[in-house]
């Protein structure tokens, strides 16, 4: 979590003890907060069928770079932006 406490103090973020806090401005001007539990990894559930754990540290930067996007869209663009390659999906067993 020192990663975490690094881009806390890096973007002037709040944290209680079971969130961070990023405030953000909509944009229509309204002042906003986006909570996120502080676990090492947040799981976003595709439509697609399969989910996706991504690091606690990536949602951030995703979040505080890309306010205005969904979470899936703006780790997508983080991940372009920084050219890594994103989590895969786990593999799933095909049953025939």
């Amino acid at each position: 979590m020192e990663e975490i406490a690094q881009l806390v103090q890096q973007y002037g973020l709040e944290e209680d003890p079971e969130h961070v806090i990023i405030p953000y401005t909509d944009k229509d001007g309204r002042k906003k907060r986006c909570y996120l539990l502080k676990r090492r990894f947040i799981r976003i559930l595709y439509a697609e069928g399969h989910s996706i754990d991504y690091p606690l540290a990536h949602v951030i930067e995703a979040t505080v770079r890309h306010p205005e996007l969904r979470l899936s869209e703006a780790l997508d663009l983080l991940y372009r932006e920084l050219d890594i390659k994103p989590p895969e999906p786990p593999e799933t067993e095909n049953s025939e």
